[in-house]
């Protein structure tokens, strides 16, 4: 589908359902300030208003304000992408009966690690390990690029960073704005073939357009890893990441409000291979959020139809021609 059709298309996005099937209430959802969090918010507001007839609210935050608003308040309704890896305080309001996990949003899993790029390794393969950065730390640029505050590997990154005494070796830990500006500084970088060394994660459109090479931090240690995903961790240790549970939760009141709505999210789920191919189309035609959503309905019908009730796959099916 050509990015016109696509543009028409995506106005449907912020069009209030008709009221003829307006069956479903009040939502909000939250959308995170990174690319594929954003296009799971969107292609979701889509199905709801569309096909159910909500009316949507999103949220815009990041992942420890979005668990907090939760635990606080009981509201956004829906939080989706929500990596558990960095969130102990998911786990208790969902052993708690606060809230309900309803599906594997991201269904392989989220990737995680330290990163140069793979010009940078194939010159230099020392810099592979953390010892070799510690010696080496003008190598990289004497930089750790980091993630913005309030996400949720800002805090488990810099006990990482801690525990590996990189700050004392000369390198310094930078943390950008907006994963925007931590995606720019990637392809800045390859762009002058320049020194690059910090946290990324996959799926995204970046680590397909940049080759870049996995820096060891030696094994995964679930207690390690867990203490350093908490601001209290008095004994920080050096753990690499494992495979994240990326999921989308609701509140329980939600749950039990929206029943059709709840049913549809525990069938929502994205391979890396479909997220990864939407967010580089993204990029390649410098689209919106709202016409990667439309481009991943236009492209995968056999993947999103079953996830919706009879009714809301005809009404999305007719629109969506």
């Amino acid at each position: 589908m050509k990015i016109q059709a696509l543009t028409i298309a995506a106005t449907a996005m912020g069009l209030s359902a008709s009221a003829a099937y307006a069956d479903c209430g009040e939502v909000s959802i939250t959308e995170m300030d990174w690319a594929s969090s954003a296009v799971v918010t969107k292609i979701a507001n889509f199905l709801m208003t569309q096909g159910y007839g909500c009316e949507v609210t999103i949220v815009p935050t990041t992942t420890v304000p979005a668990i907090t608003s939760v635990a606080e308040t009981g509201s956004p309704d829906i939080v989706t992408e929500l990596w558990t890896s960095y969130t102990p305080v998911y786990f208790e309001l969902r052993d708690a009966g606060k809230m309900v996990e309803m599906s594997k949003v991201l269904s392989d899993g989220g990737v995680e690690g330290w990163w140069i790029p793979q010009y940078l390794a194939e010159k230099h393969p020392e810099l592979t390990t953390i010892e070799g950065i510690k010696a080496n730390p003008d190598l990289v640029g004497g930089r750790f690029h980091d993630c913005p505050t309030g996400w949720g590997c800002d805090i488990t990154n810099n006990n990482n960073f801690k525990a590996a005494g990189l700050g004392d070796s000369g390198v310094e830990r930078f943390q950008h704005g907006s994963g925007e500006t931590l995606a720019t500084a990637i392809a800045a970088a390859y762009a002058d073939e320049a020194p690059w060394f910090g946290y990324y994660w996959a799926p995204t459109s970046v680590l397909g357009k940049y080759p870049m090479v996995a820096v060891d931090m030696g094994s995964y240690d679930e207690a390690t890893h867990n203490c350093n995903a908490s601001e209290d961790c008095a004994t920080p240790g050096m753990s690499a990441y494992p495979t994240a549970d990326v999921v989308t939760a609701v509140t329980t009141d939600f749950s039990e409000r929206e029943p059709e709505i709840a049913d549809m999210l525990k069938k929502m789920s994205f391979t890396n291979a479909q997220m990864g191919d939407v967010l580089a189309w993204q990029e390649n035609n410098n689209a919106s959020y709202d016409e990667a959503a439309v481009y991943f309905l236009t492209t995968y019908k056999d993947a999103w139809s079953g996830w919706l009730n009879d009714e809301a796959r005809g009404k999305l099916s007719a629109l969506l021609q």
